[in-house]
C-alpha cells in the first residue's frame, strides 16, 4: 500500500515562490472590498450625513413626518435633542429629533428676539 499521495510527493520539492502566490490569491478579495466600498459603504455614509444635516436644520414652522408616521408642525425647537410638534389643534407632543424621518415643507424663519 502507498501511504503518500502523488500530489504531496510532487509539491514537496517545489521551490518556494510564496510571495507572488499570496498576492495573486488575495487580489480578488481586494477588488471585492473596493467594489463594496464604492457601492455600499460610501453611499450609506452620504445618506447618513444628509439625514444628520436634515435633523440639525429643523426649525419652527416646518412640517415633519416622524418615524412612527405622525405628521406635525414644529412649534418649538429646543437646543437639546427634543422638538415640540403640533399634531392637531392644541395638541402638542415632544419628540426626539432623531425620530424625524422627513421634512415635508419649510416654515418661516426664526424671529430675532434680540431686536
Amino acid at each position: 500500500m502507498n501511504f503518500i499521495s502523488p500530489a504531496f510527493a510532487q509539491t514537496a520539492g517545489a521551490p518556494a515562490a510564496g510571495g507572488a502566490d499570496i498576492i495573486l490569491q488575495m487580489a480578488p478579495f481586494a477588488i471585492i472590498m473596493v467594489i463594496m466600498y464604492f457601492l455600499i459603504i460610501r453611499p450609506q455614509q452620504r445618506r447618513a450625513k444628509e439625514a444628520q444635516d436634515m435633523i440639525s436644520s429643523i426649525r419652527r414652522g416646518d412640517t415633519v413626518v416622524t418615524s412612527g408616521g405622525i405628521i406635525g408642525k414644529v412649534t418649538k425647537v429646543a437646543e437639546g435633542s427634543e422638538i415640540e410638534l403640533e399634531i392637531a389643534p392644541n395638541v402638542r407632543v415632544r419628540v426626539m429629533r432623531q425620530m424625524v424621518a422627513e421634512v415635508r415643507s419649510k416654515g418661516e424663519p426664526v424671529k430675532d428676539t434680540a431686536a
